[in-house]
């Protein structure tokens, strides 16, 4: 028995998931039901353990069926994102050896525009719900099993996913299966459980897509946990305060862009809810400017967590608001009895306080899907692994993010590190956020240029730039600071809230 059909034996009529905006709610027994009818279906199409299937879907309690169908029918499923152009949705089918794909009504129009485009090839494809003009009905296929019923002792199957792809192609993460007498085994990152502190009483706000590892992998978590989780259709910063009083909600999880939304938002707005249940935010997925996780603090509490880690899993760092508050802008010390080394480019460790590359030891082995030369570029030579991104320890070994090697720019042979240069910048009380990337100037190589956004769009940018001009004399030094700035309404960022700065890049690159 696994560990849902476990909860729906004991609480069946406990909801499992919330969706506020569809205005439906699961229990554990109607999800464990529908996840065995659809394991039941997913055997029926031919499906041998180890085969894989892909998931195009909005945030719809399929999304949760087809996850945990997969892990009792021993495959593998890839949440694909909805903002893929048609030949990338092509190029992961392909990648991943997707045997079919499963779509949402909700994403009409991306349907049709991938079917036209000839995006799954001769892939079987079948819409959830009430169906799509082009694609089998998944009900029609349900209907064959219209109860429970044992199934095979398979694998357990689990998600095959993708990197966030911020520099090129996504890049696969496919990972072994447990064979199905170790199906209850405990996961080997349990830091969700043993700091986090997710058990039966866990009601979780899911505020970003599905088909993102994170949200992906703590609702998951929730729910094998007996907990409750609440997912959003999409991010709204006021509809998340109601839903966090509406359904007392405990732990969440966010991205820096959403803190900046939440921040936005009038005082009286923010003042009018109870947030007395919510004990635990956790976020991740792109560094979080310093004063606006203070003023997060200030406005929550000490209940902000944060997080530094990868689909890859070659470590985690995690640190407490109170350690944060201690040491503003740290992402934590490594968990799990991983170690943290930071090195230079020829793997030699360097000493605190001195930017290098992130190196983990002591995480599971992983390896890029198809992709042996990646998977060689992520260890170095000690057998350490590595996300590429850049950073500095200090003397107590908390760890304090540069950038991504990418990222770096280049001036008069000077290294500058945007983050750095953003820190000072984000000082400004009238920045929402900013961003910094390397443009090409005719002496220096590159220079440094700042993409800024203002908290009120019709500030007047003159004096706003002779602010930001003054900060950067003040806490940089000259070749860090920036010699061009520019206004914008938004910043290009993923999904996931990851800042895209190839798109900032590509505006200044000239034509080859």
């Amino acid at each position: 028995m696994d560990r849902l059909a476990r909860w729906a034996r004991e609480q069946p009529g406990k909801v499992a998931a919330h969706f506020p905006d569809l205005g439906i709610e699961v229990t554990y027994a109607a999800l464990d039901a529908r996840a065995n009818r659809m394991a039941q279906w997913l055997v029926a199409q031919g499906l041998a353990p180890g085969d894989g299937i892909a998931l195009l879907m909005d945030n719809r309690p399929e999304f949760f069926e087809i996850a945990f169908a997969c892990r009792r029918a021993g495959l593998y499923y890839t949440p694909l994102s909805v903002h893929l152009r048609p030949q990338e949705v092509a190029y992961m089918l392909g990648d991943a050896a997707a045997r079919l794909v499963i779509v949402s009504p909700g994403l009409a129009d991306l349907a049709a525009t991938l079917l036209r485009e000839g995006a799954f090839g001769d892939v079987p494809r079948f819409a959830a719900g009430e169906g799509l003009p082009g694609y089998a009905r998944l009900e029609d296929g349900l209907a064959a099993f219209p109860a429970p019923a044992e199934l095979p002792p398979r694998p357990v199957g689990r998600e095959f996913l993708y990197s966030s792809g911020t520099t090129g192609l996504p890049k696969g993460i496919k990972r072994p299966m447990l064979p199905w007498e170790q199906r209850e085994a405990p996961e080997w990152d349990m830091t969700w459980k043993t700091l986090y502190g997710f058990d039966e009483s866990v009601t979780y706000l899911s505020p970003a897509p599905l088909y993102h590892a994170a949200p992906h992998g703590y609702t998951r978590r929730a729910l094998m946990e007996g907990g409750t989780v609440v997912v959003m259709a999409k991010f709204d910063p006021l509809r998340a305060l109601e839903l966090i009083e509406r359904y007392r909600v405990t732990h969440s999880q966010w991205v820096p862009t959403m803190f900046v939304r939440l921040l936005a938002l009038p005082e009286d707005h923010r003042a009018r809810f109870d947030l007395s249940s919510h004990r635990c935010a956790i976020h991740a997925a792109a560094p979080c400017p310093v004063a606006v996780k203070r003023r997060m603090i200030e406005w929550w509490g000490p209940i902000v967590w944060e997080y530094y880690a990868g689909s890859e899993s070659v470590g985690t760092c995690v640190v407490s608001p109170q350690d944060w508050l201690a040491r503003p802008g740290t992402v934590g010390r490594p968990v799990n009895g991983v170690k943290l080394h930071i090195c230079d480019d020829d793997g030699n460790e360097l000493p605190p306080g001195e930017v290098g590359r992130i190196c983990f030891e002591g995480a599971p082995r992983f390896a890029y899907h198809k992709a042996p030369d990646k998977t060689e570029a992520a260890y170095n030579r000690h057998g350490w692994a590595t996300l590429g991104d850049l950073g500095r320890v200090d003397e107590d070994g908390w760890l304090f993010l540069s950038d991504r090697r990418a990222d770096l720019i280049l001036s008069g042979g000077v290294n500058i590190y945007p983050a750095e240069v953003e820190a000072a910048l984000a000082r400004h009380p009238d920045i929402a956020e900013v961003a910094v990337v390397g443009i090409p100037h005719e002496e220096f190589g590159e220079q440094v240029h700042a993409v800024i956004v203002p908290r009120d769009p019709r500030a007047d940018q003159a004096a706003l730039r002779a602010g930001l001009e003054a900060l950067a004399r003040e806490h940089l030094a000259g070749p860090k600071r920036p010699r061009s700035y520019e206004f914008a309404e938004e910043l290009p960022r993923s999904e996931a809230g990851k800042l895209l700065r190839r798109i900032l890049k590509e505006r200044y690159l000239s034509p080859s």
